[in-house]
């Protein structure tokens, strides 16, 4: 420094005790400097005060001598001492030279320009706030200080400048916001510690509102509830419980559209805490905002229907992502299977308790797409105010593209997959016109997770294909294929009849649809259906053997189980594969035969009384024809004995082998079922089932020395001698005249 330069009005005794190493002097000059400005306001010189200031600054707190800057830095906290009330006046000068200071190399200098400012701020008091976003800027650059002196006076003045935020009315907090959301990426525990303190405070001054501006930093408290210090995850945690509290007080104000987004990203976190957090966020705006949510559907379920086969050690995030499942879910009605134009806008429902009379409109935008960019940090997410009316669209296609995305990712849970099955059934339920427009596209995959280990899946399958298959919005979508009966190139192919009169008429004389046998219940995609199930048991013969009398008696609760079987009697009608028609066959009269749900159809074909029941049986038998011991035991259903037995005689033609055999001593275990027991009984009248007699002999002469060869031979023994039972019906009559 030119210690001929002219520092007037500083005296040379001043410039040179500011100059000094010694921290007693300069303090000597500082107080020197104190009364000089005091004198000058007494005489209110305006000039002299800021002529003071700016050779402060520039001469000695910018000086490149490091003493030079302390002495400057004790000089203009001095000055700020002296004008008091009035260094409001003088702030921007007196602040700019401290803030340079902070940025400075000697830790020792820092300390002393967060001290100087320490003493400017707590003059000027709330004279301050317009300088608020530099005073903040350079604060948080103190708050990750490695010094621990200068972190410590920071803190200091952090509590002073929060004191004043606190108490004042004039804080300006939308230029703050800016600085806040840029701040809060910051990777450092000190200066993230530093923001979220600050977040804390003004969500506590009634007079700042700082849920308007959550979107703006809701990204960025996710990113800091990451942090590897439990202390910071800690305070990140009480300050969005706070605001989720707020949410839940004004939902009416909450621009829920704009987080949709940033709660998506972070549902889909790595960090437990993240995810769970962010998880009970979406499942509290699911319940608040109702439909606005919906635009938002494929992304939320993309977040969160993985975790829903989450084991315990995640069985917290599990729960609250099935409670977000099961609302969503909720939020679809009838109504969104309606023309988009035909929609009314909707309104966010007013919460119970909630001090506006007059209801809040939420908007809602386009769908979300969960896999767009997860940083906030750069640009706002703003969007169009809540007030205005919007109409709410359920993202239709964007909801199917994500769970048939699921459905095809063979690494998903069981509980996912069910899931999504789930979702689909109810789709189809509550919007099944513009469902139908996506069925040509999830029928193979649907086929194909028929396929699937867990009979849990299988069934809620099972009941989405079955919705699709009977649904009446089916019908005239339906007439779009070409009779449904086409089968990809490449695959096993099922050779499908044209419909002749008999398979044309249903249950109760209705004519059934274009290509298929059906009741008013079926659509088109009914055949179709039939058609590809058994396309698929055809080339995955394992699933046919484990899981094909499963799904069929599954269908037939769900369906038509007369359609079912007469359907696939025509279809198999003209199978080439011969032996895969036998097989299927014989699996559809055991089912017949066996299962409980088709007691009121082995009834009917019983007794063959009704038109429908004879062209049924005709139906059957033609394709039952396939496999010659499952035809017997159609005719033993039905009563046919004469037949059964004209049948028989003719199996001395056949090869037999031991396959053969075998289902011959299945029919034989049938026979002793209950299913059965009229046939047994019929027995006892020899005279009127002559056929039927001969007809358990021909199959007993058909079977070798085995166990159903003494079953059989056995039950033949029980039948009464023709002559004795003559004899004994004379001997009454004759008893009786």
């Amino acid at each position: 420094m030119n210690p001929e330069k002219d520092f007037s009005p500083l005296t040379p005794s001043i410039v040179r005790a500011l100059n000094d190493k010694l921290y007693e002097k300069r303090k000597v000059a500082a107080l020197e400097i104190e009364k000089l400005v005091r004198e000058f306001v007494a005489q209110n010189s305006t000039a002299q005060i800021k002529h003071v200031i700016q050779i402060l600054s520039q001469e000695f707190a910018l000086s490149q001598h490091p003493h030079s800057r302390k002495g400057g830095l004790i000089g203009l906290a001095a000055c700020s001492i002296a004008l008091g009330k009035d260094s409001g006046l003088y702030l921007k000068e007196l602040i700019e030279p401290v803030l340079t200071c902070f940025s400075d190399a000697d830790s020792r200098l820092r300390y002393y320009a967060c001290e100087a400012l320490y003493n400017i701020v707590k003059v000027a008091r709330g004279s301050v706030l317009p300088h608020f976003k530099v005073l903040f800027d350079g604060l948080s650059k103190l708050a990750a200080d490695p010094d621990p002196n200068v972190k410590s006076g920071s803190e200091l003045l952090d509590r002073l400048l929060k004191d004043i935020v606190t108490e004042s009315n004039k804080f300006d907090l939308v230029s703050f916001i800016p600085l806040l959301r840029e701040r809060i990426y910051s990777n450092n525990q000190y200066a993230r510690q530093f923001i979220i303190s600050w977040i804390l405070v003004l969500e506590s001054v009634p007079d700042i509102n700082l849920l308007d501006y959550l979107p703006e930093i809701l990204d960025g408290l996710f990113q800091v509830l990451g942090d590897n210090s439990k202390e910071i995850r800690k305070m990140c945690e009480v300050a969005l419980g706070e605001f989720l509290k707020e949410i839940k007080k004004n939902p009416s104000s909450v621009k829920f559209a704009e987080m949709a987004n940033i709660l998506v990203i972070h549902c889909q976190a790595s960090d437990d805490l993240i995810q769970l957090t962010a998880m009970c966020w979406m499942r509290e705006f699911i319940q608040l905002a109702g439909r606005a949510m919906l635009p938002y559907s494929s992304g939320i379920l993309t977040a969160v229907l993985p975790c829903l086969s989450y084991d315990d050690r995640k069985k917290s995030i599990k729960e609250v992502a099935n409670v977000c499942n099961q609302s969503l879910m909720k939020l679809v009605t009838p109504e969104d299977d309606e023309a988009d134009e035909n929609k009314l806008p909707v309104t966010a429902p007013r919460m119970e308790g909630d001090p506006d009379e007059s209801k809040q409109e939420v908007a809602s935008s386009g769908g979300l797409d969960a896999s767009s960019d997860s940083s906030f940090s750069n640009t706002s997410v703003f969007m169009p105010a809540s007030t205005d009316r919007m109409q709410v669209t359920l993202n239709l296609d964007g909801i199917v593209q994500v769970l048939d995305c699921h459905l095809h990712d063979s690494a998903i849970g069981m509980m996912t997959r069910i899931a999504v099955l789930k979702w689909l059934y109810h789709l189809y339920i509550k919007t099944p016109r513009k469902m139908f427009r996506h069925t040509d596209s999830l029928f193979p995959i649907l086929l194909k997770t028929l396929s699937d280990e867990s009979d849990e899946v299988i069934l809620k399958d099972l009941e989405v294909l079955a919705e699709i298959a009977s649904s009446p919005a089916g019908q005239t979508e339906g007439q779009e294929l070409d009779d449904g009966c086409h089968l990809q190139s490449g695959q096993p192919e099922l050779n499908i009849p044209a419909p002749t009169k008999t398979s044309q008429v249903g249950s109760s004389g209705t004519k059934g649809m274009e290509c298929s046998p059906s009741t008013p219940t079926m659509n088109s995609y009914f055949y179709k259906f039939m058609i590809n199930l058994l396309k698929r048991f055809s080339s995955e013969r394992k699933l046919l053997e484990i899981r094909g009398a499963f799904v069929i008696r599954q269908l037939c609760l769900l369906l038509n189980a007369e359609n079912i079987f007469h359907s696939m009697a025509d279809i198999l009608l003209w199978e080439e594969d011969l032996k895969f028609a036998s097989t299927m066959v014989h699996t559809l009269n055991t089912i017949l035969l066996t299962s409980s749900e088709l007691f009121q159809l082995r009834n009917q074909l019983k007794d063959l009384k009704t038109l429908e029941s004879r062209n049924l049986f005709c139906c059957l038998y033609r394709s039952w024809c396939h496999n010659p011991v499952t035809t017997v035991s159609l005719c033993f259903l039905t009563q046919n004995y004469k037949h059964a037995y004209d049948l028989i005689q003719k199996f001395g033609d056949l090869d037999v082998t031991v396959d053969f055999l075998i289902e011959v001593d299945k029919l034989v275990q049938l026979i002793e079922c209950p299913i059965f027991t009229y046939l047994r009984l019929q027995l006892l009248d020899v005279k009127n089932n002559p056929y039927l007699i001969k007809a358990l002999y021909g199959l007993l002469m058909l079977l070798p020395q085995s166990n159903a060869f003494q079953l059989l031979s056995h039950r033949l023994q029980c039948v009464p001698n023709p002559e004795l039972m003559q004899a004994a019906t004379d001997l009454r009559i004759r008893w009786y005249l």
